[in-house]
């Protein structure tokens, strides 16, 4: 018993968790909870970890190396040989590599070229790259482009939220709509079901004749359906909505029914979203989120392409150490003791690095062409939802003109009812315009509101 009992409050609280503790909840609210604890936006953050670390694994081809590479043999109570060899080597910007070491080697059957003084030799020196590799190589390569990453997955990063805020904003105004649609049929419902009551007690009368109580009963039926209908609608829109709401550690929440949304004006949108047409303005299409992950694109493709140019060169590579064998005392250095090696390498056709090198310029002209395509789309996009929004305004003055219009009318019908010089026939259908009339109001007010958001989508603008 006492067991049941602690599974119900741990389940009761857990379902408090899951719940929203508010009766209105406003865009600002909600879109600030997308932005915080949305998964799709937790991934978008991820990129900004995962540029940390490309560059960080970049920065590993430039960190000191320490080898130690020991080898002995011991056969027939014969100390064959004895090879320790130590180094520690400084990659720089360059190609250029500063290295320092350490021999030991003993044993009878040592080979000559690997034998040194009895406490050892010391080297230092430098390995340089004159040919291939000098001014650019992979390591310098792979930490600029990580470097550029970085800069890519950030707008990438603003592109992905800004998606999410966008879905969820057009959820946001299904749902309002859907609920401004249930106030709408349930006021027609209480007014049809006042008229049913006033016309069954003047039919009782002998005021009206009684198949005016059937045709009003019909009336408040047919409003009863469509609030059901619209009922329905609200509850798959609230169920919509949820999909977009959680809260931390990627706990999904539930939209209770009592729960409402805000009234929305359009001024509560452009202070939400920065949607003003004024903002056009001043907007620089260049800073646009998309256009600089392309340019930071066509940044990392060139780098790559100078990289594959600099493999047609021959690779010759100097490599020179000095040599002492005590280096606490100065005085014993000597220039003239050293070891000096030259490398040099040249494929005669060339043929593997020649088609690197056409496959990267390749790839940079496609990028380019993808730079100007997506410039001019954005350009437009932007012009048709600014002539969208225009439009919308319009068309929404229209709308509300002709709802004002249908009310005067339905109201004139009902006053001549009152006196006898119309019937329930010609109220219901100035009724049912009214409504229809009203319905169009509220669709032409979502198109505006879904315009706006889709200003703030297209300008890809940060929440």
């Amino acid at each position: 018993m006492r067991l049941l009992f602690i599974c119900f409050l741990i389940y009761g609280f857990t379902q408090a968790q899951n719940q929203l503790d508010v009766s209105v909840l406003t865009l600002d609210e909600y879109l600030g909870l997308v932005k915080q604890n949305h998964p799709v936006a937790k991934q978008a953050e991820l990129k900004i970890t995962e540029a940390q670390a490309k560059l960080l694994k970049a920065r590993g081809a430039f960190d000191p190396k320490i080898a130690i590479d020991w080898d002995t043999k011991e056969f027939k109570d014969s100390d064959y040989y004895n090879i320790l060899n130590s180094s520690f080597k400084i990659p720089t910007w360059f190609g250029i590599e500063l290295a320092a070491g350490f021999e030991r080697n003993s044993g009878v059957f040592l080979n000559p070229e690997r034998s040194v003084p009895e406490n050892g030799l010391y080297k230092a020196g430098i390995s340089v790259p004159l040919g291939q590799g000098l001014f650019i190589n992979d390591r310098m390569a792979g930490l600029r482009q990580a470097q550029i990453t970085q800069d890519l997955n950030e707008a990438e990063r603003q592109l992905q939220v800004n998606a999410i805020i966008y879905e969820a904003s057009l959820a946001y105004f299904e749902w309002y709509v859907a609920y401004k649609e249930v106030q709408l049929f349930q006021n027609a419902l209480e007014q049809a079901e006042v008229r049913l009551s006033g016309i069954k007690r003047r039919a009782l009368t002998g005021d009206l004749p009684g198949i005016d109580t059937l045709e009003a009963g019909i009336i408040q039926q047919s409003r009863a359906l469509s609030l059901e209908k619209s009922n329905l609608k609200l509850i798959k829109q609230r169920l919509e909505l949820s999909n977009f709401l959680w809260i931390g550690n990627n706990i999904p929440l539930e939209l209770e029914e009592n729960i409402d949304p805000q009234e929305i004006t359009t001024d509560d949108i452009d202070n939400t979203l920065s949607t003003n047409l004024i903002v056009l303005e001043d907007y620089d299409l260049q800073n646009h989120p998309k256009l600089r992950a392309l340019n930071f694109k066509l940044d990392k493709l060139n780098i790559e392409r100078r990289l594959k140019a600099e493999m047609l060169k021959p690779q010759l590579d100097l490599k020179y150490n000095f040599l002492n064998e005590n280096v606490s005392n100065i005085d014993d250095f000597n220039v003239g003791e050293y070891t000096f090696g030259l490398q040099f390498k040249l494929p005669l056709f060339l043929r593997k690095e020649r088609g690197d090198l056409r496959m990267a310029k390749v790839k940079v002209q496609d990028a380019e062409y993808d730079l100007e395509l997506t410039n001019t789309t954005l350009a437009n996009k932007i012009n048709a939802t600014e002539n969208e929004i225009l439009s919308y305004n319009r068309q929404l003055d229209a709308s509300l003109s002709i709802v004002n219009d249908y009310e005067v009318l339905l109201r004139g019908e009902e006053r001549k009812f009152s006196f006898g010089e119309s019937s329930i026939f010609l109220i219901n259908s100035r009724e049912v315009k009214f409504i229809e009339s009203q319905i169009k109001y509220l669709e032409s007010y979502k198109n505006l509101l879904d315009s706006k958001a889709k200003l703030f989508n297209v300008l890809a603008l940060n929440f």
